[in-house]
């Protein structure tokens, strides 16, 4: 049975609401264990925001449009123009086998243009971290190198330590619920956020 019009903006609404409950969990677990190890971004020779990051969920994507769509219009066009550019330059860096390092077109002199509506990678940056994968292995990230100076003198397991799965596996139960049987069938998201600014929002209804 197909959802009514109204029952599927309720949905969505509620996925949202929740997605900003989580990212502000992540928020506060970042915090803490930046706050712990002594990190600070301030004054940081590198910026986190040329990093060549990739996004996986549709619900992340829609979002990332939902704050698009409450600028205004000569911004979000700013931004697309911006993100058109970064998509052509990573394209010709990725073919002479280069990672792309270039600054996300909604940055704004050093200030983020969508913060309320960032990735989530975008907010767990920085800090060690770890990941447990549903085959029983487990990644881990060792900072930023400005954290990884910051605890240089600590063993490593006792550094301050960011575990991201029960994030991720929350994110990917609002993205089975908000894209619903369909996920299955769509392909996979794998796009930068210039990407996903290029493309317009998903289409998953």
């Amino acid at each position: 049975m197909k959802r009514s019009k109204s029952a599927a903006k309720k949905v969505k609404t509620g996925v949202f609401a929740r997605l900003a409950a989580l990212y502000s969990h992540m928020e506060q677990e970042y915090s803490t264990k930046a706050q712990a190890a002594g990190l600070s971004c301030q004054g940081c020779t590198d910026n986190c925001c040329t990093s060549y990051f990739q996004h996986h969920t549709h619900v992340e994507w829609l979002y990332l449009w939902r704050g698009m769509n409450l600028l205004p219009e000569d911004r979000r066009t700013t931004y697309i123009e911006r993100a058109h550019e970064v998509v052509e330059q990573s394209r010709i860096m990725l073919a002479h086998g280069t990672r792309p390092n270039l600054m996300c077109p909604v940055n704004d002199n050093g200030l983020c243009g969508l913060y309320e509506h960032r990735l989530m990678i975008c907010r767990m940056h920085g800090t060690k971290n770890i990941l447990a994968l549903p085959d029983g292995r487990t990644q881990q990230f060792s900072g930023c190198f400005r954290f990884v100076e910051c605890t240089s003198d600590q063993p490593e397991e006792l550094k301050p330590t960011v575990d991201r799965t029960p994030f991720y596996r929350e994110l990917a139960a609002l993205e089975m619920e908000y894209v619903g049987p369909k996920l299955k069938k769509l392909a996979r998201v794998d796009l930068t956020l210039a990407e996903m600014l290029v493309q317009g929002p998903p289409k998953v209804r």
